[in-house]
């Protein structure tokens, strides 16, 4: 099995999967951050640190979240949909699974990103612990399943080709050219 820890420090467009991994790293860096921010409001309203970090948190989200799961949902899933043989039910069955994840955490950062853009412009809006507690823990236990799951059945299944691929893709998702 393959050792994604491991690769982090190679993650780039050459390497999509290591990137992936990388990048629930950085999103679990957020939600820590927005359990930070949570105390924070409690302790000292909506100060400047209170805005900023809400700022940041939007900023992430909504730029690099939203890619990461389009790399998903337009690059790698549909890649592995392509896997034939015994594998195939399995492999469907996962990614319908991650899809219908997907569309509950987009709903969920929805309302979570209304409190955030408030506390963004200075509005003293207290963060809602069960709203935040849902987000965290869908994100937690989403990132789980892939980190268990999809990148090493990925690793295993696509070919160097395909992978080449996806990171092409995800590169040019983001404007980036590569060598």
């Amino acid at each position: 099995m393959i050792s994604f820890a491991s690769l982090e420090a190679s993650a780039s467009f050459n390497n999509p999967l290591a990137m992936l991994h990388a990048c629930h790293g950085k999103i679990l860096a957020q939600c820590v951050t927005l359990r930070k921010l949570s105390s924070h409001l409690s302790s000292n309203g909506c100060d400047l640190q209170a805005q900023q970090a809400a700022q940041n948190i939007l900023r992430y989200f909504d730029t690099s979240g939203q890619f990461h799961h389009q790399d998903e949902e337009e690059n790698l899933f549909p890649t592995l949909r392509l896997i034939t043989g015994a594998e195939k039910p399995g492999v469907d069955a996962l990614l319908e699974r991650l899809l219908s994840d997907h569309a509950v955490m987009a709903a969920a950062w929805s309302e979570l990103r209304n409190i955030l853009l408030l506390l963004a412009k200075g509005e003293n809006e207290p963060l809602n612990d069960t709203l935040l507690d849902k987000f965290i823990t869908l994100y937690t236990e989403h990132i789980d399943v892939e980190e268990r799951d999809l990148l090493p059945l990925a690793a295993r299944l696509l070919s160097p080709q395909q992978t080449a691929e996806i990171g092409q893709q995800m590169a040019e998702r983001r404007g980036v050219k590569l060598a």
